[in-house]
């Protein structure tokens, strides 16, 4: 057995043992703390209220580990069991050409693996969603939304992954340094496009119509030499009950977006702060580094990719019998992110360091009592624990733990606002 074949093996098992264990300890700390509210939150969130969310977590933890087995099952069948060097010789018996064929290939796997993750995601919808409350997708809905998710697959994805293998096989052996210029120029581009032309597809944005929120929200903005091309409330009540707010877009397209949710749980303090702990993130250029970062992972990518993609041992040690361009990019697409899990833990560090940041900042633009109320909101509305695991909350967590963020904006308290 190739030294490859063998440490894909290894870290693909070590990754699913861990992802149980992780996932274990978080139903065990949850089921451990479920009868008792942590005394921060005790005023705000009901007993009944916190067993729902120890138990939802439970639920989606359990769904998590027997989808991460599944998985890694699939993922064996589909490299060394031999699935992709099927589908490569259902697509080359048609006699296409060595770039249609390989994009309809390329295409045809990522459509495979989503029709074999369906039943995941329907259960986790019609039944976890349900059973807490939560859904509010109906089956048609449901059905849109796939159809609408592959046809944009097609419309995006054909285009990328064609020019992505025409320049792998005509640029020459720099071909891996300009597939990352179309690359990050394509995620610019979605990222900019995605607000007024993406979203839209699947949600109604309207223009937030309270007047006296719009002027507070509009001063908050003045304050933080924020531009955005509007702010909006998403219809996000049709699919779940969950409340969220973002901000989005690049450049002159930036978009302000609350869930209608979201607006009829909190106050208008509230809300500033909410969007101030956003305009944090702004601010704070954690978007921008974010992308940046995203861009040199990637050029580090493709740059091993070029690398790889020459040596017959890359193909034979994954279960191709025959090279190729799209071979080449489909493995390294499936197998990366066995090699990547380990890391896990360190995006989670840098993002709940930028919300941390952004805390502080809102904290300063904004009212800390505030942002803690709606923080307080969130989490019992949303049914997300308070008690989670600590290891598995530093391997996982965007977020910082509930009781620590607290803690931390309750020190921010006396800080003025108005701050930089």
């Amino acid at each position: 057995m190739h030294i490859v074949t063998v440490a894909f093996l290894a870290f693909l098992l070590t990754g699913v043992l861990l992802r149980v264990w992780l996932a274990r300890r978080q139903m065990h700390a949850v089921a451990a703390h479920r009868e008792h509210v942590p005394a921060p939150f005790a005023p705000a969130v009901s007993l009944e209220q916190h067993r729902k969310a120890a138990d939802y977590t439970a639920a989606r933890a359990r769904v998590g580990i027997v989808e991460t087995v599944f998985d890694a099952a699939l993922l064996v069948l589909m490299t060394l069991g031999g699935g992709l060097e099927w589908l490569d010789r259902i697509w080359r018996g048609f006699e296409w050409g060595a770039l249609a064929t390989g994009t309809a290939m390329i295409l045809s796997v990522f459509l495979v693996l989503s029709l074999l993750s369906l039943p995941f995601a329907i259960y986790r919808t019609f039944v976890v969603e349900e059973r807490f409350g939560f859904n509010k997708t109906t089956p048609v809905l449901f059905m849109t939304d796939l159809v609408k998710s592959a046809a944009l697959m097609l419309l995006l994805g054909a285009p990328l992954v064609a020019a992505i293998l025409w320049i792998m096989h005509s640029a020459g052996e720099l071909w891996w340094l300009y597939a990352w210029l179309v690359w990050a120029g394509f995620g610019l581009l979605m990222t900019w496009a995605w607000p007024a032309f993406i979203a839209p597809l699947f949600n109604r944005f309207s223009p937030l119509e309270d007047e006296r929120l719009r002027s507070r929200i509009e001063a908050l903005l003045e304050r933080c030499g924020f531009r955005s091309k509007g702010i909006f409330v998403m219809d996000g009540s049709r699919r779940s009950a969950h409340g969220n707010a973002y901000f989005t877009g690049l450049g002159n397209n930036k978009r302000i977006v609350f869930f209608d949710t979201l607006m009829e749980s909190l106050e208008h303090g509230e809300v500033e702060a909410v969007l101030a702990h956003e305009l944090g993130h702004f601010r704070k250029r954690h978007v921008r580094k974010r992308l940046l970062l995203g861009f040199a992972f990637s050029l580090a990518g493709l740059a091993l990719l070029g690398w790889l993609a020459p040596q017959p041992w890359f193909y034979e040690a994954l279960g191709f019998d025959e090279p190729s361009h799209h071979a080449a990019l489909i493995l390294f697409l499936l197998v990366t992110p066995v090699f990547l899990f380990p890391f896990t833990p360190l995006g989670a560090w840098l993002s709940r360091r930028h919300e941390f940041e952004a805390d502080a900042y809102a904290a300063a633009q904004a009212e800390a009592a505030a942002l803690i109320e709606a923080l307080v909101k969130l989490y019992r509305d949303n049914a997300a624990t308070l008690t989670p695991d600590r290891i598995h909350s530093g391997f996982y967590d965007s977020h910082p733990p509930a009781r620590v963020r607290i803690a931390r904006l309750e020190a921010l308290k006396s800080t003025p606002s108005g701050g930089t």
